[in-house]
């Protein structure tokens, strides 16, 4: 059972009888209210997780009545029956720092509950001990639900932030479930066993092991939510009208259609209903409290003022999910968001998710669970792809646009304002769903960026995940978007890099949506981007071969049948192909014969005969060939799709052979790259975990580089900085930036101050022959298309003349903040960063110093913390990177050395992150070596919660 026990409480004969109250009592300026957490159980239902407090006396007694006489003995070790009143206030009386208590609360009562109690090397009670002992209870009708994990993880942050480094909890030999939620939570422990008593000790400080584990159960307890949703057992539609047109009885009728088919029981609910009111053959109830029978899903359509008791009486009667298509919330304003928020804070607390709102609806197209729960007037076709969208408009124009071209859906969701079910939580579910082949996703904001890339790159090594990203240039976010202020103003380039370590394709219309995700669904993925061009057009096999070359691909000389091609000539010409071990894939490109029946239009007036084909329509013959190609390119590994002009029916043809068939080249040359590019990294992947590694670099001093970082923000101005919203970073200065690089074997070149001449003569005498001058005035700085630098200054004479230049240039050399360097050898400049991004984590960045790169954007990203193959792959994808390898007969450049110094940067700022940024620019990068001249560090306190955080649902 998931109880646990280390201290009892004092035996007292006075039992509690406090009343149950409905609220939690004062949250002054001690409480920890960043403790409160929506978190998701192992079922896919909702608790909360929060402080105990005073005001819990009577809801404590409460739960107590409610556990087993035997959960009772594994807590405390002895029959225990009631809880005295000296017990109750010891259990919510806590000073949140020394001696802390946490509770699980469903529709306002615990299920469970667990405390620590700080303690001494001897287990005394402690004030300043860094361990402390743990002890959980859960009421038996939850025990198996995954609530003591959840306990475990967030009493457990809660103890690190209190400066306690490890638990220590006692259990009954036969309470084997306790046991086995401290073994399986992937902490450092130790276990012993005296007087009939197991002994656990565990570390606090997250593994590799305890964050896989976490993030295992949180992958779970998404899926099965997602899976609750899409397969209820009966449905409730609130708000079902008397007038056909509303949106109420539409989503009745679309129930009717699908779900009640199935045999399943759909309600209609209508508060303002006269007794004995039929709608389409049921029964209309005034509330879902009169429905008789449970009800798992509930779809709302009520005024946005008659929500509120619309969900409570929905937790009331035990709905396990909510669709609510009622607008007039975020969308609407700051009172609106206010609703929205409520809305779903009373959601959760009754163990309920919600679909919007302002949700266009969910749909599933499973045949023994079929569901359309949505404004969509039919139910898709059963298809390969789960889709994803943020809107009700694209969701109806990605519906449409799948009908069209006959692809159905597994499941769909077009989810409003996202407030509480996200895309995160549909990829999770997808990534379970052995009848969703390929994710489509339509995304307009990122609430998670970070947890969205972390599962889409697992999702993505085993199903392709295409999306299409709105706002992609103004960066605007649609209103209602419930998105953090850290997530809101994401750069286009991180978007990008974001998607490109995750695998995620990104296209730029539904249509490429749709033309990629058809080639991905139904052809292989191509081994390589050798491509071969057959068809009977010269004129449409040009065509595509150039659009292969403009999209990074190697298509060999297109092959002509003419315009006379028979069926048989393609099948002979595809076989070809297909069989030549030096092509990856294959594109028919064909137009109707001249002079067949297909070709041209009909002359006016002319009738079709019984057994003539509709003008432009079809090539029987051709299609037959392209059907039995594709079972040879199948068989083959290889990809063969179609583009063609004028034979419109012609893709209907080949749709049972999954030939993907598009009226452009271009289209299809695009749907293929990106099926190239997918499979590319599908490769690297796999290379990638055997291959890849973060190598063990030296003059690594991890520990100087933290005293460092603490030193600086234990300042005045750091102190400060921490009151300012947002948490503003600091700055440091120079010498202390380039020391905190040194620990990590990151050597600035040095500079000293030349205020004046004597200075300057100074500074080369000690750095040595031949020098730079240079500005590094913040207005000045990187600037040397202002003249604020000299180079090659081999003697003091020439550092004079130099010094009195730049001082009459730039207006003084104490406002120029001239410094003297010793120059650096003949290279390539580059410019190396490192960000730390609140919603998507460390990023690296790499590019080549200049004004050219920089207004063409040309800089690469990777997340940190990158592999040896991630900073190989980042040099080379800059567009200048021929610069580094020789352009032109220059001479190649020392790029192991600047691979190297990529991973140090990495390790820095996924050691360390307090560090902020950093910047190091330029680095020349010369034939033997490198010279960092310039580097700028920004440090910030830590946020209080971090994403090795325990499992919470978002508080947006």
């Amino acid at each position: 059972m998931d109880d646990s026990a280390s201290p009892r409480p004092e035996q007292d004969p006075t039992t509690a009888r406090a009343a149950v109250r409905r609220d939690h009592g004062p949250t002054g300026p001690d409480y920890p209210q960043h403790w409160e957490a929506d978190v998701l159980l192992r079922d896919g239902g909702t608790a909360r997780i929060r402080p105990i407090t005073p005001a819990d006396a009577g809801r404590l007694v409460e739960f107590y009545e409610q556990v087993s006489d035997q959960s009772k003995y594994f807590r405390f070790f002895a029959p225990y029956p009631r809880l005295s009143d000296k017990d109750v206030r010891r259990f919510t009386h806590h000073d949140f720092v020394h001696r802390v208590g946490l509770a699980v609360v469903v529709r306002d009562r615990f299920i469970a509950t667990v405390r620590y109690d700080r303690i001494d090397a001897d287990g005394r009670p402690s004030e300043t001990g860094t361990d402390a002992e743990v002890a959980f209870l859960v009421q038996d009708a939850h025990q198996g639900r995954g609530v003591a994990s959840a306990l475990l993880e967030h009493i457990a942050a809660v103890a690190q932030e209190r400066g306690i480094r490890r638990f220590q909890a006692e259990v009954l030999p036969e309470n084997r479930k306790m046991v086995k939620v401290f073994t399986d939570a992937g902490y450092v422990q130790r276990r012993s066993f005296a007087d009939g008593v197991v002994h656990l000790e565990f570390d606090l400080e997250p593994t590799a092991a305890s964050l896989a584990v976490m993030r295992a159960r949180e992958h779970r307890a998404e899926a099965r939510s997602v899976q609750r949703l899409l397969t209820p057992r009966s449905v409730a539609v609130i708000g079902a009208s008397r007038t056909p047109q509303t949106v109420g009885r539409t989503l009745l009728r679309d129930l009717l259609t699908g779900f009640a088919a199935a045999d399943r029981p759909v309600y209609a609910v209508n508060r303002n209903a006269p007794p004995g009111t039929e709608l389409d053959g049921l029964p209309v109830h005034r509330s879902v409290l009169e429905i008789p029978g449970p009800v798992d899903l509930a779809v709302i359509a009520v005024p946005a003022s008659a929500v509120p008791q619309t969900v409570a009486e929905c937790g009331a009667h035990g709905v396990q999910g909510l669709v609510v298509v009622t607008a007039g919330y975020a969308e609407t304003g700051p009172e609106g968001r206010d609703r929205q928020r409520a809305l779903v804070r009373q959601a959760r607390a009754a163990g309920m998710r919600v679909i919007g709102p302002n949700a266009f609806g969910l749909i599933s197209t499973d045949p023994e669970h079929p569901l359309n729960a949505s404004l969509a007037p039919v139910l898709p076709a059963r298809g390969a792809f789960g889709v994803f969208c943020q809107s009700g408009a694209i969701g109806v124009a990605l519906l449409e646009a799948g009908h069209r071209r006959g692809l159905g859906v597994s499941s769909f969701a077009s989810v409003g304002n996202r407030a509480d079910v996200s895309g995160n939580d549909f990829l999770q579910y997808w990534a379970e769903d052995p009848a969703t082949e390929v994710v489509l996703l339509y995304l307009e904001s990122f609430g998670n960026p970070r947890k969205f890339t972390r599962i889409a790159r697992r999702l993505a090594q085993a199903k392709p995940v295409v999306v299409v990203k709105g706002a992609r240039h103004t960066g605007s976010l649609p209103p209602g978007h419930a998105v953090p202020a850290t997530a809101s103003g994401l750069r286009d380039a991180t978007v990008d890099a974001l998607f490109q370590q995750a695998g995620v394709t990104r296209v730029e219309t539904i249509t490429e949506l749709y033309d990629t995700g058809d080639l991905l669904a139904h052809q292989p993925l191509p081994p390589g981007d050798r491509v071969a061009v057959v068809g009977n057009s010269d004129s449409l096999g040009l065509l595509t071969h150039d659009a292969c070359l403009s999209a990074g691909l190697r298509p060999r000389t297109p092959v002509d049948l003419t315009t006379a091609a028979t069926g048989e000539n393609f099948r002979i010409a595809l076989d070809t192909a297909l069989t030549d071990p030096g092509v990856d894939a294959v594109i028919a490109v064909a137009i109707p014969p001249i002079g067949s029946q297909s070709w041209g239009p009909r002359p006016v007036g002319r009738p079709t005969g019984p057994d003539e084909p509709e003008p432009g329509s079809d090539d029987p013959e051709i299609a037959a060939a392209l059907l039995a190609a594709g079972e040879r390119a199948r068989a083959a590994g290889k990809p063969l799709l179609l583009a063609h002009l004028a034979l419109t029916d012609l893709p209907d043809r080949l749709r049972p052979g999954g030939i993907p068939a598009y009226p452009a080249p271009e289209r299809a040359v695009r749907a293929l790259a990106h099926a190239v590019h997918y499979a590319d990294w599908r490769r690297r992947m796999a290379e990638a975990e055997e291959t890849a590694r973060v190598p063990e670099l030296d003059r690594i001093d991890e520990t100087g580089a933290r005293a460092l970082v603490d030193a600086a923000l234990s300042t005045g101005p750091a102190v400060a900085a921490r009151t300012q919203p947002g948490g503003a970073r600091i700055t440091l200065p120079d010498p202390e930036a380039a020391a905190l690089l040194g620990r990590y074997g990151i050597d600035v070149s040095p500079t000293l101050p030349a205020p004046d001449e004597e200075s300057a003569v100074r500074a080369a005498a000690t750095l040595g022959y031949p020098v730079a001058l240079k500005a590094t005035a913040p207005h000045l700085r990187h600037r040397p298309d202002l003249g604020s630098v000299r180079l090659d200054l081999t003697g003091e004479a020439g550092l004079r003349h130099a010094h009195r230049e730049l001082d009459e240039l730039l207006g003084g050399a104490a406002q120029a903040a001239l410094v003297v360097q010793r120059l650096a050898p003949r290279g390539v400049d580059t410019v190396i960063g490192a960000t730390v991004d609140p919603a998507v984590g460390a990023i690296l960045s790499f590019g080549l110093a200049g004004a050219p790169a920089e207004l063409l954007g040309d800089v690469a990203h990777r997340l940190v913390p990158a592999t040896d193959q991630d900073v190989a792959s980042l040099v080379r994808e800059v567009r200048a990177a021929p610069l580094l390898f020789g352009w032109r007969g220059a001479e190649a450049v020392d790029t192991d050395a600047l691979e190297e110094l990529l991973l140090r940067v990495s390790r820095l700022v996924d050691d360390l992150p307090e560090v902020a940024s950093v910047d190091l620019e330029p680095v020349v990068v010369a034939p033997h070596g490198l010279a960092i001249l310039g580097a700028r560090v920004r440090i910030a306190p830590l946020p209080v919660r971090s994403d090795l955080g325990p499992r919470a649902m978002s508080s947006l």
